[in-house]
């Protein structure tokens, strides 16, 4: 007999799956959403040799290592394989579906039936076959359920206020914002005229100019806990970064992001990426003690402005996959397909990115 491991877990905080109900989306409680049949990036591919790392998904063991060179997922240790008995999750055998692509090991969630490279999220700023600098990747970690991170993110004004002596502060001529979403992806789109010129493109960059035109997507794989984030900055340089949130346990996520900035000049190039564990720090300020107060029922008011539109549609996204799945329903609809070019939705520029 296999090991239980509960294949339809859904949203157990009791929502009321009609996302019609104005109380559907403030209805909010991310530590019990669980989304499954996805791929989620385990680790940088040149961090997994042949002795094992530990990763977990939702609290599901992953152990990660390489065999003739080829990296495996097991729920046990290698010592420990034999004679044990594998769950559902890994249609018994122990070991989950794997693949390697953009300079990370993938690690299947769900039923390894349904596994296929199609569902693997589109990263059109990373090559394929991987490769990208050890100095252009990097690891933080965060005490907080990661919905929360991604919930974070899709408000790229956020930036403006945390993050404004890297970033840049709100000063602007305009500033034009867009989301779009699909059954299976959030996408915030932010155009800001004569901006203030990011302290980082001044610093490390040399950008002299006093404002530059920016453009700023996110665009998030609900499923997969990922975003992307494309920046383009004029005079500037485009600045592409993946933000991987591997929802580990209820409450602590793992980020192994990656950046190519090999289209940018000085020490920007080098020294930008290194900044992650300053970000996180901020971020963290904020989404550690709001983790808390989303962690079970609560007669605290959860408010929204009406600029809050891509935080909101993430969160009726969740929600409404979550509520499918624990109808039963695990299949991507058409528009959803992860795999997807989402090339001229981040505004990338043909060729400039030759893999």
């Amino acid at each position: 007999m296999l090991k239980p491991v509960d294949l339809q877990p859904g949203d157990r905080s009791g929502a009321d799956p009609d996302s019609t109900d104005p109380n559907f989306i403030n209805d909010w409680q991310p530590h019990d959403i669980v989304l499954r049949d996805a791929w989620f990036p385990l680790a940088h591919d040149i961090s997994v040799g042949n002795r094992p790392l530990y990763r977990s998904i939702y609290s599901q063991p992953y152990y990660v290592w390489r065999e003739n060179g080829e990296a495996v997922a097991s729920e046990f240790p290698p010592a420990d394989e034999t004679g044990q008995e594998g769950s559902l999750l890994t249609g018994g055998t122990g070991r989950y579906p794997v693949t390697e692509c953009y300079g990370y090991v993938w690690g299947w969630y769900g039923d390894p039936a349904n596994a296929d490279v199609k569902y693997l999220p589109n990263i059109p700023f990373f090559p394929p076959q991987g490769g990208l600098p050890r100095y252009m990747k990097g690891t933080v970690r965060f005490n907080c359920t990661s919905a929360l991170t991604l919930e974070n993110l899709i408000d790229l004004t956020h930036a403006d206020i945390l993050h404004a002596n890297l970033i840049g502060d709100e000063k602007s001529e305009s500033e034009e914002i867009e989301v779009i979403t699909t059954s299976e992806t959030v996408t915030m789109i932010r155009h800001c005229k004569n901006k203030s010129v990011a302290p980082a493109m001044r610093w490390l960059g040399g950008v002299k100019a006093k404002t530059q035109d920016v453009r700023q997507v996110i665009h998030i794989y609900v499923r997969n806990h990922i975003a992307l984030i494309y920046g383009r900055f004029t005079p500037g340089y485009d600045v592409p970064v993946l933000h991987t949130s591997l929802p580990e346990s209820r409450d602590r996520t793992r980020q192994d992001v990656g950046f190519n900035l090999t289209n940018a000049r000085g020490l920007f190039k080098y020294i930008f990426p290194t900044v992650g564990n300053w970000v996180a720090m901020q971020d963290m300020y904020m989404t550690t003690p709001q983790s808390s107060r989303y962690d079970g029922p609560t007669s605290r008011r959860d408010l929204h402005s009406r600029f809050d539109k891509g935080g909101q549609e993430y969160r009726r996204l969740m929600k409404e996959l979550a509520a499918r799945q624990a109808a039963g329903d695990f299949a991507y609809r058409e528009d959803g397909i992860p795999s997807r070019d989402c090339s001229e939705l981040l505004g990338i520029e043909p060729g400039l990115y030759k893999f």
